[in-house]
């Protein structure tokens, strides 16, 4: 069915209430910035959710989250996304939009 396996992704997000902000952080990921450096500036996540990593707060990671336990419009982008890293990032090609705002989306691990 051309689904990518495992019902349960560790996703990170830059969430941006203005698709224009969505777009100029897009471009910089474009331009090889870190994910998580774009999501440092950019990211307007109300929560500005993060795990915690080597004692560093990470701006913008959702941690795992299971299928069905996203916004409809975030988790059918994330779920399609293959897995990399913050360094070398393949994140939705365009901004997706949901109730929240405008998200950019890149997936590290599944199960």
């Amino acid at each position: 069915d051309g689904k990518l396996k495992g019902n349960t992704i560790k996703v990170r997000h830059i969430l941006c209430e203005k698709r224009s902000k969505a777009l100029e952080a897009l471009q910089k990921l474009r331009e090889n910035e870190r994910f998580d450096k774009v999501a440092a500036e950019y990211s307007e996540d109300k929560a500005r959710q993060g795990g915690m990593e080597n004692n560093f707060v990470v701006i913008g990671d959702l941690g795992w989250r299971m299928r069905g336990t996203l916004l409809q419009e975030f988790e059918k982008a994330a779920f399609n996304l293959p897995t990399s890293t913050v360094d070398s990032p393949i994140y939705t090609p365009e901004p997706v939009r949901t109730s929240e705002g405008y998200h950019i989306i890149m997936v590290e691990g599944r199960k």
